[in-house]
């Protein structure tokens, strides 16, 4: 009998069941959700019908001990997700038989080492982690083929963090059994997993350094160009398998049902893809929080080799990719103008800052605004800083900001340009978008006119959660389909449709704005050398 077919007997079987999934008060399917994310750890309860009951949030403490250095201790991640379940099981009173399924999603560049009995050898080497620089250059004398194989280029990920550890710690390179993801870590330490058991779901693969995305296994060629063992790789699994199940002591310490299987889970950025309904070419996410993210979703793998500005990354569900790229702190530049102004003038808010922009005509009278304050990462140029163009004495406070708006949205619009390139057939229909600018009605309009492609708010902000607990049901036979589903769980809140006047005046401005990046990266060259 199929798992999903079981599911249904031992729901029926129980008087108090009603027959409608997510309805019961306290006895109906739910699904855990963790995402282990770089400011915290996050878990969320989530029923049949992916509404979200309850959840908690436990901070993280990242570690700096020097110039460079970011970690986190594996045995304090592990904690936060013990906690976060004790927590969101106590507040929600659900009887533990009836929460079905644990998954997870979490950081996805930085990695960590274990040994054969899945003790940390290493601390979390994070993401955020630029110790492996020195040895980017000697992956980047491959990049070309590297792009091929893995989709991304040369960047603060498992590759150079592995031939640091290898070059720089030795010692403890040789201790290392398995190079491991932190959700990896934590779900194998729940089902009291052994190294030969470890696994990297393939939403990772674009990251790993020494992956062959389209073929969904390790390189033998990259693995050889380095001098890295296979066996110091886990391997390769889908997001919605089982990888084990809850033991008896951590079923005990959770408040959980012992046996609750673990789904494999998947990136935090797959997840989050996932979660704002992204399931079928065509479709565009924009992330618009501190970082500005672009992704879309197609049905063709076409790295980008020339420009190397998108990560071409496996979506979750098969045969599908989501390209994306990002200005590292886009939105952050908001955050700064507005912290600014309130030195000058006292408390100052987003929304009057909106209202204001909102009065000046499409362009900020020719002004424009560079948002790379820390270099360009999409594609990366180190030179590049942030900038006004084009000031004169009739700009004043509300052209500046509505500048910063535009900015992100012409970045977006090269990052589409790039696509179209890489994927001339490539047609996109709609832009869902999610983060904390997703609030801001007239930032969601000036992306809608400048791509000329309608732009969506969604009834759900908690999207990365929410994705891994369909992943959860679908991978114990629960959920039948998992695009299926998110469909039905993804709402529109609100629809804006892009204005063919403002469009045909922003096309020209986005094209200058490119030429802008190109002018201004000798001059900051020079000055930073």
């Amino acid at each position: 009998m199929h798992l999903c077919e079981l599911c249904k007997v031992h729901f029926l079987k129980d008087k108090n069941y009603n027959g409608k999934v997510g309805v019961g008060v306290n006895r109906s399917p739910h699904f855990i959700g963790i995402d282990i994310g770089t400011q915290g750890t996050k878990v969320s309860l989530v029923n049949a019908s992916g509404e979200m009951v309850t959840n908690s949030f436990i901070p993280s403490n990242l570690i700096r001990p020097e110039p460079g250095t970011v970690e986190q201790q594996p045995s304090e991640m592990l904690l936060a997700v013990i906690d976060g379940i004790r927590e969101v099981k106590e507040r929600s009173r659900i009887d533990p038989r009836y929460i079905l399924a644990i998954g997870l999603d979490g950081q996805m560049a930085g990695i960590m080492g274990i040994d054969r009995d899945w003790n940390a050898v290493t601390s979390y080497d994070s993401w955020l982690d630029t110790r492996c620089e020195k040895y980017m250059p000697m992956m980047k004398e491959q990049e070309e083929q590297i792009i091929q194989l893995t989709g991304s280029p040369v960047t603060y990920a498992h590759g150079p963090k592995i031939l640091w550890w290898k070059h720089e710690r030795p010692d403890v390179y040789k201790r290392i059994d398995k190079f491991i993801l932190p959700t990896t870590y934590v779900a194998g330490s729940l089902a009291g997993l052994k190294a030969e058991q470890a696994f990297i779901d393939y939403t990772h693969l674009h990251f790993a350094g020494f992956g062959d995305v389209l073929r969904n296994r390790w390189s033998d060629e990259l693995l050889h160009a380095f001098d890295i063992s296979k066996d110091k790789l886990p391997r390769i699994v889908n997001p919605w398998d089982i990888i084990g199940h809850l033991t008896k002591e951590n079923a005990k310490l959770c408040g959980l049902a012992e046996g609750t299987p673990i789904i494999a889970g998947c990136g935090d950025t797959a997840a989050t893809i996932l979660g704002a309904g992204i399931t079928k070419a065509g479709s565009i996410l924009d992330v618009a929080g501190t970082a500005s993210v672009l992704s879309c979703c197609v049905n063709e793998y076409q790295p980008d080799t020339r420009t190397k500005t998108f990560i071409y990354a496996r979506s979750v569900i098969p045969d599908l990719w989501t390209p994306l790229a990002y200005i590292n702190g886009g939105g952050q530049c908001l955050a700064w103008f507005r912290d600014m102004m309130a030195m000058k003038e006292g408390k100052v808010t987003f929304d009057e800052l909106n209202t204001g922009a909102a009065r000046e005509s499409a362009g900020s009278k020719g002004l424009y605004f560079i948002p790379h304050f820390a270099g360009r990462v999409c594609p990366n140029n180190p030179f590049l800083r942030g900038s006004w163009l084009g000031l004169n004495w009739s700009h004043h406070q509300a052209h500046m900001y509505r500048s910063i708006l535009e900015s992100i949205a012409y970045e977006y619009h090269g990052y589409l340009a790039v696509i179209r390139q890489l994927i001339p057939d490539a047609r996109f229909t709609n832009v869902n978008v999610v983060g904390g600018g997703a609030k801001g009605d007239l930032f969601n309009s000036i992306k809608a006119d400048v791509l000329n492609v309608p732009y969506t708010t969604l009834n759900n902000s908690d999207t990365a959660t929410v994705a891994s607990a369909v992943i959860a049901g679908y991978g114990i036979g629960f959920y039948t389909d998992i695009a299926e589903t998110m469909n039905s769980i993804v709402k529109v809140k609100r629809k804006i449709e892009p204005n063919a006047d403002n469009h045909k005046l922003y096309t020209p401005l986005a094209e200058t704005y490119q030429r802008a990046l190109e002018a201004l990266t000798p001059i900051y060259r020079n000055h930073l050398s």
